[in-house]
């Protein structure tokens, strides 16, 4: 059905999407490539929520190139009117002939309509060239649309034989830098991160982007049921961050609410806080990826729900012994049948460190 030029130019038109892969936040990261008779006229990506989107970018590249040219786009065009006009409406009047694309939007205001527009205008349509490497680019955008909740991601960094600090709490730095540059990337591509009460008092951290150029900031997300977050802690010193609680107190919510930071109440049963709906929340909130930062009873907690789709380990070579803290703080197990089984999806050397990524079937 597709050619190794199709091939050719729709990975050209992934690579070009991977650039906003640190800014398009909440939008999906998206490439365009635009041919014709053999020969790339326009390209162009989605650079910044609120920009023009890739297929605008490649067609005002193109000029008057475009006309009677093959547009390969790693997204379906968008229908609708948000942030910025439709993409295939500028596709119909560019006088595009032809549009390949790697994946449906899951989006429900778009989910094929811009490809039925595209259609009607008499313009060939084929989709699914490339498609898995596409889904994977915007994981977090499809998790989003489709179940939604964000992708989640937790990253622990820890000794070899599994330990993330010493009894006392001392950490800093159990991975070398190699390991922490790597982390930030991922916490780069997040649109949030998500960190517990314990690690907010016992640590103070920033949980922002230093290590990698980026256009943005993620929201910070801190999990503290009893409302114990201090109001100068440094994870405060930001833009709107979010403090999930399961504690009521008018008092410290108005203090939060002075430094800028939003509660939101939101007990389960048993008075802690409903994990399952703070994600269902986040994604109200557009929010694709979170990446968890957090101490291992938050860990479990997550994993335990059911809410955990990713884990990104980075294993130092270094012994710590049995009494130091551990990575993930779960129910005992009577029987080997009720382990949690994951699969491997890539295992790399990150300097002297290991680097694990398991997803969660």
């Amino acid at each position: 059905m597709f050619s190794s030029a199709d091939h050719a130019y729709m990975s050209q038109a992934l690579q070009l999407a991977e650039k906003g892969l640190y800014g398009t936040s909440p939008n999906p990261r998206v490439g365009c490539v635009i041919v014709r008779d053999g020969r790339v006229v326009g390209s162009g990506w989605h650079e910044r929520a609120g920009q023009p989107h890739a297929e605008i970018n490649a067609l005002n590249a193109a000029g008057t190139a475009a006309r009677g040219a093959t547009a390969y786009v790693t997204l379906e065009p968008c229908s609708h009117h948000g942030r910025t006009p439709p993409c295939a409406e500028a596709l119909i009047k560019a006088g595009i002939a032809k549009v390949v694309t790697a994946m449906t939007d899951p989006n429900p205001l778009v989910a094929g309509g811009g490809c039925e527009l595209l259609k009607q205008a008499g313009m060939e349509v084929q989709t699914g060239l490339m498609e898995a490497e596409a889904r994977a680019l915007n994981i977090g955008f499809v998790a989003r649309h489709t179940r939604k909740r964000p992708w989640v991601r937790v990253k622990i960094a820890a000794s070899l034989d599994g330990k993330t600090a010493l009894s006392n709490g001392s950490s800093q730095w159990i991975t070398g830098e190699a390991a922490r540059r790597d982390g930030h990337r991922f916490r780069a591509r997040s649109c949030a991160v998500l960190t517990g009460i314990g690690t907010i008092l016992a640590d103070d951290p920033q949980l922002t982007v230093r290590h990698v150029e980026t256009s943005r900031q993620p929201l910070r997300v801190i999990v503290d049921s009893r409302l114990e977050i201090p109001v100068d802690a440094r994870v405060l010193h930001g833009d709107g961050e979010l403090v999930f609680t399961a504690t009521a107190s008018e008092e410290k919510i108005e203090a939060l609410r002075d430094v800028g930071a939003r509660s939101i109440v939101m007990p389960d049963k048993n008075d802690n806080i409903d994990l399952v709906g703070m994600m269902r929340t986040l994604a109200d909130f557009e929010i694709n990826e979170v990446m968890v930062e957090a101490g291992s009873k938050l860990n479990g907690a997550l994993i335990h729900a059911g809410l955990v789709d990713e884990l990104v380990i980075y294993l130092a070579p270094y012994l710590i012994g049995d009494v130091a803290r551990g990575m993930l703080k779960l129910p005992e197990l009577t029987d080997l049948a009720g382990k949690h089984a994951l699969m491997i999806h890539d295992l790399r050397m990150v300097g002297p460190d290991i680097r694990v990524i398991a997803r969660i079937p």
